[in-house]
């Protein structure tokens, strides 16, 4: 029991520091991206992928809830459709799908993504200052809920962690691994 209420309180402080990073944040997903690596990409201001990238959430099948902010931030990003078969049915996205969904800003082909790195380079050369302020702007007026989502899904995560549904679901992951 402790030593998830200190998991889910350390991930509480990983996505509050997404959530008031001043600088601009940048993601390139290269492969397939599980659980918290997708909701947490919600938080960056630009995502690019490789069209080889998949994004899975298979939070329900494990008997956990969503986390990341991102029962709030998927639904806004992709509708509740497209979200609930996300975050409730454990849909893997592809790339593209992501990017249609708004979660990915730009799929590149996986044998030219090393071509995004010169304009990452190109935005790092911009003014700083700027650069904060016009991230603040942006960001500012959803902060105060995403931290309350944040401490919400959290809490139903510790619930959910001690359920008999959580305990069955990561035995059958551990039961099919074993079978492979």
């Amino acid at each position: 029991m402790h030593s998830m209420k200190a998991l889910c309180t350390g991930k509480t402080r990983l996505i509050a520091a997404f959530i008031n990073f001043p600088k601009p944040l940048v993601a390139v997903v290269n492969g397939p991206a599980v659980g918290m690596g997708v909701t947490m990409l919600a938080h960056y201001d630009v995502v690019y992928a490789s069209d080889k990238a998949t994004f899975h959430t298979p939070f329900v099948r494990l008997g956990l809830v969503a986390e990341g902010c991102s029962s709030y931030t998927f639904p806004l990003l992709m509708g509740m459709g497209k979200a609930a078969e996300v975050l409730l049915f454990g849909k893997k996205m592809t790339a593209r799908e992501a990017c249609d969904g708004g979660l990915v800003t730009e799929v590149l082909p996986h044998t030219g993504l090393h071509q995004v790195w010169p304009r990452i380079q190109e935005y790092a050369r911009l003014p700083p200052n700027t650069l904060r302020t016009v991230k603040e702007m942006m960001r500012i007026h959803g902060r105060e809920t995403l931290h309350k989502v944040n401490t919400m899904e959290m809490e139903y995560l510790k619930k959910a962690s001690r359920s008999e549904e959580a305990l069955s679901g990561i035995m059958n992951v551990f039961a099919k691994k074993s079978r492979l």
